[in-house]
């Protein structure tokens, strides 16, 4: 198990590629997609249809660690929850954008754009948004926001995008995502459910020429890595972690 597994109850890296055009939704051509993808992965048994164009392929859930791909309208997408590694989980989304110019039909002038989501979840029976501002705070300039007489913090969820090129092409996205609303604060009956936290780093566009999915996604992977390493496991996940831990 990869050592971000032991930063939250749940972790898992996602990889979305939206494209411009149309994915094909021919019935032998996803098909054959899928097949592709299960020879690699045998374990990849369960395939459905959810919303009547959305094709999902994946492992079964019960042991907490599992494989899905999924071949949308406009979207091909790739998961690993609590993967064995890093490595293990860009493997598969490796094999996915190899495979999907020759089978989808995909160009690397069809990209709107290429996602590497790093997600990691929170189980916590309690007010997220109030949970947040404790752990991480507010900042000087809403401090005394936090702090008027009987408020209680309904909405808080910090988020931060940055460009790390002078066109704005590529960028990362940290950012929370709190699962609780004011109803549930007003009544105070609280459900356990699952803050989240993303470190999603995106390129825009069109690939350059001569550059394939796969090398983005890689140079998409050492900037999310990294970000995550030097940004986030400190200065968010562990402030979390021990937040929750003394309720």
């Amino acid at each position: 198990m990869t050592h971000y597994a032991s930063l939250a109850d749940d972790f898992y890296i996602n990889m979305n590629l939206a494209t411009e055009m149309e994915l094909p939704g021919q019935r032998d051509t996803v098909l054959h997609f899928f097949e592709c993808v299960q020879k690699k992965y045998p374990t990849m048994r369960k395939f459905y249809c959810r919303d009547k164009r959305d094709f999902v392929l994946e492992e079964e859930k019960d042991q907490g660690r599992y494989r899905w791909v999924a071949v949308e309208s406009k979207r091909l997408c790739s998961g690993q929850v609590n993967p064995s590694s890093i490595e293990s989980a860009m493997e598969q989304h490796r094999l996915v954008l190899d495979l999907a110019p020759a089978l989808l039909s995909v160009s690397p002038i069809d990209c709107e754009a290429l996602d590497l989501l790093f997600g990691f979840d929170f189980a916590f029976r309690g007010n997220h948004n109030a949970l947040l501002a404790e752990a991480l705070g507010v900042g000087p300039s809403l401090d005394r926001v936090a702090e008027i007489p009987g408020g209680r913090v309904i909405n808080y969820e910090p988020s931060l995008t940055i460009s790390l090129d002078e066109d704005c092409r590529i960028q990362v996205r940290v950012s929370t995502e709190a699962r609780t609303n004011a109803f549930q604060v007003r009544t105070g009956e609280f459900a356990e459910e699952q803050l989240t936290v993303y470190v999603t780093a995106r390129q825009y566009g069109s690939l350059d020429q001569h550059t394939t999915y796969v090398e983005v996604v890689d140079r998409l992977a050492s900037v999310a890595r990294e970000v995550v390493d030097t940004c986030v496991v400190e200065q968010i996940l562990r402030p979390l972690a021990r937040t929750i831990a003394m309720k």
